[in-house]
Formats: C-alpha cells, structure tokens, sequence
C-alpha cells in the first residue's frame, strides 16, 4: 500500500547571511502492506510530520521515490488524493457548518454525487456513533464527538488508505478509548490500511501491527510492538530495601543474575535490567533472604515502548511531546 525508498526532503533556511539547506527527512524507506495498521512515531523535529505531508501529496520530495496506493507520488498525485483519506491533527470541519453539509461537501471534492456522499455520509454516522448529528454544528458537540467528525469527512470517498496524524489529541480517556475501537473498525470491518502518528505510546502498543520509528530523519526502528520491546535489555527489577544497610549486599545479590552489569543504586532502591524476569525471581528472593536482607517492595516491570525510545533516541517521546 506504501512503498517508498530513499524518500527525503531538504529546506534551505537562512543562518545569518549565509544560506543553509537543513535535511528534515534523511532519505527513508517504507513499506505497508494492505491491511496494516502501522504507527509512526518520533520526538519533536525527527522529521515525522515532513514525511507524513510527503506521503499525503501536500510536500514534494527533494528525493527519492515512493508509490502511494498504487500510484506514483510524484507522477501521479492526483490520484494518489483520491485513493487515501487524510485527518489532520488540526481538524478540518468549520464550527457553524452544519456537520452533514460538511460530509457532502468533502464528498464532492472527492468527485462523488451528492447523493452518494449523502449515503455514505450517513452510514458512516452509524457506525461512528454520531446517529443524530447530521445537523448539528460542530462547535456543539463534544471533542471525541469532533474527532469522529473528522474521521467520517476522510471516509466519505471510501479510500484504500486512510492517515491519521494525531487522532486523539486532547481527548479525555474515555473518548480516546472509544476512538481506538472505530480506528481498530476501519481495519477490521472495513478492510482499510491505516498510517498512524501518534504520541500516545499506549495507543500505538494497543493499535498497531507495526511501529516505524524515526529520529533525526532517517528510520531507526520498524517491527512489531512486542519485538521492539524485547529489544530493550530485559526488564526492570526494583527493590527498595526496609533497611538502607542492606543495599550494597542487595545489589550484589542483583547483580548476580547478569553476567555483565552491575545494579543501580539511589538511597533504599536497588534496581537493574534482568533478562526473564519472572524466572529469575524465585532464586533472587530465596538468595536475599538467605543473606538476610529485608524488603520493602518488590516490583518487576516490563519493557515499554517508553523504555525503547530512551534506548534507540535517547529521548523519552512523553518528554518530548509535552514540549510540543
């Protein structure tokens, strides 16, 4: 559904007099196939939105190539538009329009009858839950209620591809969740291929097949959530010790189960990567007990898709993002 090789984009920007040209995209390859759900992910300025606008016809690259449902990006843009859908972070509806003349009127950019986009409109209605709000005004309804506005204005030409740059931005919990479900819908009742940009790492682990991770223009990252995670060194032992005496001895004791490395200590909190955690656990606390060192908690957490950005970036994309 998307193939692109070497895709880049070059700005030239001014430092003084002197006239610079700043790589935002490093020249990257991607591929999604039909049917995905790939998320996109990367920290403030790691060229995610340069290469987002490439895939959607709104940049031109500087270089490289890339098909784009079928068709060649750069000799066909045309109809690369009329085979995706696109929902941008800002949104597109206009607050007084009233929400099914917004449907038809996108309908009929797209070339489609108004009376085919008043269908469509419709029962994409239904199946985002906004049943009885063909004539309402958006800046009536609520922010998840918007969202799915938007996502129904993106669907109405019925695309093979829909992109979705930061969907649930700003949304509360409870409307984020149901979000997930309609964009989990779009591929499993709809059979369309989605392109993600999220700063929600549990969205990405929740929705996506697959995870493309860019940082500095070029893709660093591209597997399965749970592959990713694995790549991080193990998980994460945390003992905080009831007696501060006792730390050097826990840390030894933790450092034992890795060949190579040695525990973190900050005050009563013993911590350390461990491969296989959970196996590991039992003999760990049958050890500290027969050294005679007391607990006060015990934690084992698992890999994030956090913990894989501090590793690959040397970022946290929640850091970043709260900079945004």
């Amino acid at each position: 559904m998307i193939h692109a090789r070497g895709l880049a984009r070059t700005f030239d920007t001014k430092r003084g007099r002197e006239k610079v040209a700043v790589k935002a995209v490093a020249g990257v390859d991607i591929d999604v196939a039909e049917g995905e759900i790939v998320g996109f992910l990367g920290p403030n300025g790691a060229g995610k939105t340069t290469t987002l606008r490439m895939l959607t016809t709104l940049l031109t690259p500087t270089a490289g190539t890339a098909t784009v449902a079928g068709y060649d990006l750069a000799k066909d843009p045309v109809h690369v538009r009329r085979s995706i859908g696109y929902v941008s972070q800002s949104g597109s509806t206009a607050r007084e329009a009233r929400a099914g003349e917004e449907i038809v009127d996108h309908g009929l950019l797209y070339g489609i009858s108004a009376k085919q986009a008043e269908a469509r409109g419709r029962e994409l209605f239904d199946q985002l839950d906004l049943a009885g709000m063909w004539s309402r005004q958006p800046k009536t309804m609520s922010g998840g209620q918007r969202r799915r506005l938007d996502i129904a204005m993106g669907l109405v030409h019925d695309p093979r591809l829909v992109f979705l740059d930061e969907p649930t931005t700003g949304l509360d919990p409870q409307a984020r969740a149901n979000l997930w479900t309609h964009i989990s819908d779009l591929r499993t009742k709809r059979g369309s291929t989605v392109f993600l940009t999220t700063h929600y790492l549990d969205e990405a682990d929740a929705l996506c097949d697959r995870i493309l991770v860019i940082d500095h223009g070029v893709i660093v990252a591209s597997d399965t959530p749970d592959a990713l995670k694995r790549q991080v060194a193990g998980d994460l032992i945390e003992l905080v010790l009831a007696d501060p005496a006792h730390v050097s001895l826990a840390a030894e004791q933790l450092s034992n189960l890795v060949r190579a490395g040695a525990a973190d200590v900050a005050g009563s909190l013993v911590s350390m990567r461990v491969p296989r955690a959970g196996i590991e656990l039992p003999g760990l606390l049958r050890s500290l007990d027969a050294a005679g060192v007391s607990l006060a908690s015990i934690e084992v957490r698992r890999p994030t898709l956090d913990d894989v950005f501090l590793t690959m970036t040397g970022r946290s994309l929640r850091e970043e993002a709260g900079r945004s």
